[in-house]
């Protein structure tokens, strides 16, 4: 299995179709506890977090700011008090890519390692 945190984000500019179901499967196995979901006819994976209050919720929300600029791939993220909801999809092909989860998996170890 290869290790989703240790890759790095490409970029995408779209002209690709997003993942089949089977890699979905088989990539969503390898991060924890994301679910998959869709929206407006698109595949996302989402993950909701809970932190003591607003003050740590920030703290994490930078922290993922940090990694997503670094890998140039966002996720979508609404903030509640001391809940964080993050969704990864690729906007450009309108689901899911490589990145998602390569995104996700680097979310999972900071929160490991906290």
């Amino acid at each position: 299995m290869e290790n989703l945190a240790k890759k790095k984000c490409v970029p995408c500019k779209g002209g690709i179709p997003p993942l089949e179901d089977q890699k979905i499967k088989k990539l969503l196995f390898q991060v924890d506890s994301w679910d998959l979901e869709e929206e407006s006819g698109h595949k996302q994976i989402v993950k909701d977090f809970k932190f003591k209050n607003f003050v740590e919720a920030m703290s994490f929300v930078n922290k993922i700011a940090g990694i997503a600029e670094g890998e140039g791939h966002h996720p979508n993220i609404d903030i509640k008090y001391n809940r964080v909801r993050l969704t990864n999809y690729t906007h450009v092909i309108k689901g899911l890519h490589d990145n998602d989860f390569i995104l996700a998996a680097k979310i999972d170890k900071l929160v490991s390692n906290n």
